[in-house]
């Protein structure tokens, strides 16, 4: 195991894709999977009893996660030659769910805890998954793939990202030093989003938003997202110790709005992060643009190059206006922005979601919309994916090209 590397949260996984006979309840009520070679690397060959967490990763909103438990034993245990392991899990909710030729991996983490994960085919989560573990194809039979011998990557921020995705929390190795930077704010509530986005770029090091903008964008945003966490589990901690009590009894009703603000604060956090440190960059760049203005139909592109009163004046040529979405996290919500900024029929969007589905990318293409994202983040791609992709330093170019001309 290595600290800041995969093998801290994993050792090893088994992987397949299911068949007919494993996903048809009309064909088989057994539950079970042939005990292969890959699975008696990460169990052993001595039965067991296992807990185990079964994780559904669907789209947005989409995946959920159930507890279960798993038992590892040889159907001919008695038998003095031939053996013959197997796999046996009780049905449940995520289990339910599995199709002809989904995903599943059958992982074991580096504190001993096992995960189930079924991921629909095809999909980004899929896609994903497979970059993390480093599995290039997947077919119906087990194969297994090592962790701390094998593809063992450093936990930067597509791993943490996906690592996230997976419900797993990302050590924390900084604490006492972020600690230090947040003291001012413990004893009041949450700064806004543009104060705390300042913060995190003031007090990382050695980035230049001028020379370096891909690089230096991904290190404010780990910084905004190490900050926050940090602050937030100061405020959960000391929310959780005053406890939830209302007229003698446990007050259900004000944990559940608690934790709802607490996700909710996530979730509309990061978007706007985004802006404001692609703002800084593109201050350093000497772009001139519109963040937010009105377009047709009440619509609010969040960047417009160079100005929102270029994109007004008819007479300003087309082949000048640049339009920029700005989404943290695609998923599908990527469409809202081919409605926006009518006037610029290929437009742009920005985002940090690595590994996005060839499908979904195609599908981005065949509609003139160009995906931008941070250059370290294309390895996360499939090849036939990486040549298409712009970074911000290519699309930062082009608009000053644009500006330049006009």
């Amino acid at each position: 195991m290595q600290k800041g590397f995969l093998s801290q949260y994993f050792e090893g996984i088994a992987i397949k894709r299911l068949s007919s006979v494993e996903v048809n309840k009309e064909v088989s009520h057994q539950h079970e999977f042939n005990g292969s070679k890959p699975l008696r690397i990460l169990f052993g060959s001595e039965r067991i009893a296992h807990e185990a967490r079964f994780l559904w990763l669907a789209g947005e909103n989409e995946g959920f996660s159930c507890e279960g438990n798993l038992t590892w034993y040889d159907a001919r245990e008695s038998h003095p030659i031939r053996t013959e392991y197997r796999l046996y899990f009780k049905s449940n909710d995520v289990m339910d769910q599995a199709r002809l030729g989904d995903t599943l991996i059958v992982a074991k983490r580096s504190n001993g805890e096992i995960f189930m994960v079924l991921i629909p085919s095809g999909s980004t989560l899929e896609s994903q998954i497979l970059w993390l573990f480093g599995v290039d194809q997947v077919g119906f039979d087990f194969n297994f793939q090592p962790i701390e011998d094998g593809h063992d990557p450093q936990v930067d921020f597509a791993v943490r990202y996906i690592l996230e995705e997976m419900g797993i929390e990302v050590a924390d190795p900084d604490g006492s030093y972020l600690d230090n930077i947040l003291e001012p704010y413990f004893d009041g509530g949450f700064p806004r989003t543009s104060v705390f986005s300042e913060l995190a770029r003031r007090t990382t090091k050695y980035v230049s938003a001028y020379e370096e903008p891909d690089q230096t964008l991904l290190k404010w945003i780990e910084q905004e997202e190490k900050l926050f966490k940090r602050l937030e589990r100061h405020f959960v901690s000391k929310r959780i110790e005053e406890g939830f009590r209302g007229k003698g009894s446990t007050d259900v009703e004000s944990f559940i709005q608690f934790s709802l603000s607490v996700h909710n604060r996530r979730k509309s956090r990061v978007g706007y992060a985004l802006e404001n440190h692609l703002e800084e960059i593109f201050k350093a760049h000497n772009l001139t643009y519109s963040r937010t203005q009105m377009t047709e139909n009440k619509s609010k592109p969040d960047f417009l190059f160079p100005h929102i009163t270029n994109y007004r004046d008819m007479t300003f040529p087309e082949s000048k206006l640049t339009m920029l979405g700005v989404k943290s996290t695609c998923k599908d919500r990527w469409r809202q922005v081919l409605a926006e900024a009518n006037r610029v029929h290929n437009k742009h969007l920005f985002t940090l979601e690595p590994g996005i589905s060839e499908n979904q990318t195609d599908e981005m293409q065949a509609n003139k919309l160009q995906l931008v994202l941070p250059k370290g983040l294309h390895n996360t791609y499939k090849p036939l994916q990486q040549s298409w992709l712009m970074d911000l330093r290519s699309f930062i170019h082009l608009t000053n090209e644009r500006q330049d001309n006009r």
